[in-house]
């Protein structure tokens, strides 16, 4: 994975964490949407890296 897109994750999920803390004070129920789209977020970040690991192996 390039780190352009390493950093997008990291800084995306980090905001993703950060407005989902600060919606639990505010409503609950975006909060709940907000922790589901983080979770996503980070585990389709680990999709991209594990895709790009094979790809990079399989031309080695």
């Amino acid at each position: 994975m390039s780190k352009m897109l390493s950093l997008w994750f990291a800084l995306s999920s980090t905001i993703l964490m950060g407005a989902t803390a600060v919606m639990i004070s505010h409503n609950g129920w975006i909060a709940v949407l907000l922790a589901l789209v983080t979770v996503c977020n980070v585990g389709f970040g680990f999709v991209v890296k594990a895709r790009a690991r094979r790809r990079s192996e399989g031309q080695a």
